[in-house]
C-alpha cells in the first residue's frame, strides 16, 4: 500500500426506505477506501434534517446508539479526506446549514478551483463562513437572493462552480445528485430490490446494500430522488469528458465498474501492458500491497513469471496514506507492511506498484527489501510518471513534492535504490480503457489541464482566508 496518495471522498444518497440511515451506513463502509479522516450521515424525516459527523472511520463515528437516532426516509453520507481545508471535525461532511430556503445538507467529492475567489466575493459582502472547506461556498450560492428566487435555484448556483464536483444534496423532501459537466468524479445511480433509488461514488456501494446499477449520472446532470422515484434535468451541457484516469490506476475499489469499465480488469491489463513495455529477467513478480496487486497479476500473467507475495500487510493498521503528516505516514508504513525475508532473500524480484508520488516511503520499503537480501529489485509502475500537480481532488497539488517533477527516471531509480525502474507509457495506459483517450483527465502526467487553473486553490488557502476575518 502506497502511503503517499490520499483518496478522494466517497458520497452516497438514498431516498425512500425506513432504514435510510442504515443503508447509508453500510454504503459508507463499502466506500471507506475513499477517505478515512471523517465520516457523516444526514437524514430527513420529511420535516427536518438531522446529521451526525465525526472524525475517524465509519464504525467509530457511528458506534452505539448514534445510528438508531438518525430516523428518516432520506439519507446522504460522506467519507472524507481533506483536499481543501484541514482535517478537523468542523470540516467533516455532510455539512448542514439553514437559511431562508430551509435546511440543506451537502456532501461533496472533488475540488472547486474557484472557491477562493467565490469566498473573497462573499466575505466582501459580509458573509460569514464556518468551515475552511470549499464545499461551503455552495450554501452561499444557494442563499443568494438572485438564485433563491429563480425557478431552479440549484441550477443557477451550479453555473458559478469551476472544478470537479460530484454532490449529493439533501432537502427535507428530496435528494439532488449532481455531477460536474466534465465528469471528473464518478457518480452512479442505483435501484434497490424494493424500488428505492440511490446514488454513490462507486458501484461497490450499491452491491453492499443489494442495489443494482442503473447507469452513471451524466456530466452536467442533476438527478432528483424523491417519493416519485427519480427524475433528471440538466444544468449545463456536458463538456468533453475528463474522467480521472487515476480512479482506474489506484483510487477505486477493484470490484467497481467505473467510466464503463470494471476496475480490476483495467488494472490487470495495465500490468500486462507494463510487462510488454518493460520485460526483465527475474525470479518472480510481487506486488506492493495492496494497490499494486491487480497490476502485478497482469504483469505476471503476461511475462510468464511466478507471482509471489513478498511484502505482507497488517490488515489491522488501516490505510496508512490517510495520516496527515509525513512523519506519521513513515511510522504507519512500518506497522503496515512487513517484508518476508525468506521469500526475497537472494532473489531477482519485480516489484509492481500503481504509482509513485513523493517517493519517500517507497524508498524506505525498497531499503527494507534490500536489507532482507533481495539480489536485484526491478521496480515497475502501472502508470506514467506523475510530474504535474492535481487541482481536482487528489492530494498532490505542490509540484515540489513530486519525485518525478525534476528528476529523470534514472535519477528516481537511484533515489529509490533499485536496479531498474520503468513506468507505463501514457499511450499504454490509455490503451487499457475502453473510452477514447481524450475522454480522460491525464493532467498529472501530461500537464495538459482541461480547465483554466490560473489561480489554483491550495489545500489550506481557505484556512488563510479564515484568519483574515479576525
Amino acid at each position: 500500500m502506497s502511503v503517499e496518495k490520499k483518496e478522494k471522498c466517497g458520497v452516497f444518497g438514498i431516498w425512500g426506505p425506513e432504514d435510510a440511515a442504515a443503508k447509508a451506513y453500510y454504503a459508507l463502509f463499502a466506500l471507506q477506501h475513499r477517505g478515512q479522516e471523517s465520516a457523516g450521515i444526514a437524514v430527513s424525516d420529511g420535516r427536518i434534517l438531522n446529521a451526525h459527523v465525526g472524525m475517524g472511520l465509519v464504525g467509530e463515528v457511528f458506534g452505539g446508539r448514534v445510528l438508531r437516532q438518525l430516523e428518516g426516509m432520506g439519507a446522504i453520507g460522506h467519507n472524507r479526506y481533506s483536499t481543501t481545508g484541514s482535517s478537523h471535525a468542523g470540516n467533516a461532511q455532510p455539512l448542514l446549514q439553514e437559511f431562508s430556503g430551509g435546511q440543506v445538507a451537502i456532501a461533496h467529492n472533488g475540488n472547486l478551483i474557484n472557491a477562493g475567489l467565490l469566498k473573497d466575493q462573499f466575505e466582501e459582502s459580509g458573509h460569514i463562513f464556518h468551515t475552511t472547506t470549499d464545499t461551503e461556498v455552495i450554501f452561499h450560492l444557494l442563499a443568494q437572493p438572485n438564485h433563491a428566487q429563480k425557478p431552479d435555484p440549484l441550477s443557477a448556483s451550479l453555473e458559478h462552480l469551476q472544478g470537479a464536483y460530484s454532490l449529493v444534496i439533501l432537502y427535507k423532501d428530496r435528494i439532488e445528485a449532481v455531477r460536474d459537466p466534465w465528469g471528473f468524479r464518478p457518480l452512479v445511480l442505483g435501484r434497490t430490490a424494493d424500488g428505492h433509488y440511490c446514488v454513490a461514488s462507486e458501484s461497490v456501494a450499491l452491491d453492499t446494500i443489494g442495489a443494482t446499477l442503473v447507469r452513471e449520472v451524466d456530466p452536467g446532470e442533476i438527478v432528483t430522488l424523491d417519493d416519485d422515484g427519480y427524475s433528471v434535468r440538466r444544468f449545463r451541457d456536458p463538456q468533453r469528458p475528463s474522467h480521472c484516469i487515476f480512479e482506474h490506476v489506484y483510487f477505486a475499489n477493484p470490484s467497481s465498474k467505473m467510466f464503463g469499465d470494471t476496475v480490476q480488469i483495467v488494472r490487470e491489463e495495465m500490468g500486462a501492458q507494463l510487462a510488454r513495455e518493460s520485460p526483465v529477467a527475474a525470479d518472480f513478480v510481487m506486488p506492493m500491497p495492496d494497490s499494486g496487486r491487480s497490476a502485478a497479476m497482469g504483469f505476471a500473467r503476461e511475462s510468464g513469471l511466478v507471482f509471489r507475495e513478498g511484502i505482507v500487510p497488517n490488515r489491522y493498521v488501516g490505510r496508512t496514506f490517510i495520516q496527515p503528516t509525513q512523519q506519521q505516514r513513515n511510522q504507519a508504513v512500518q506497522l503496515k507492511l512487513n517484508v518476508v525475508e525468506d521469500v526475497v532473500r537472494d532473489q531477482r524480484i519485480v516489484v509492481v506498484d500503481d504509482s509513485i508520488v513523493r517517493g519517500t516511503t517507497t524508498r524506505g520499503k525498497m531499503y527494507q527489501l534490500r536489507k532482507a537480501g533481495a539480489r536485484e529489485i526491478h521496480f515497475r509502475i502501472s502508470c506514467p510518471a506523475i510530474r504535474h500537480p492535481c487541482y481536482f481532488g487528489i492530494d498532490f497539488p505542490d509540484p515540489a513534492q513530486l519525485i518525478a517533477n525534476n528528476r529523470t527516471v534514472d535519477e528516481i531509480a537511484e533515489f529509490l535504490g533499485v536496479d531498474s525502474l520503468h513506468y507505463l507509457s501514457l499511450d499504454g495506459m490509455l490503451s487499457c480503457v475502453s473510452n477514447p483517450a481524450d475522454h480522460y483527465c491525464t493532467a498529472c502526467y501530461s500537464g495538459e489541464y482541461r480547465l483554466n487553473v490560473e489561480r489554483p486553490l491550495s489545500k489550506l488557502e481557505l484556512e488563510r482566508h479564515q484568519l483574515k476575518m479576525f
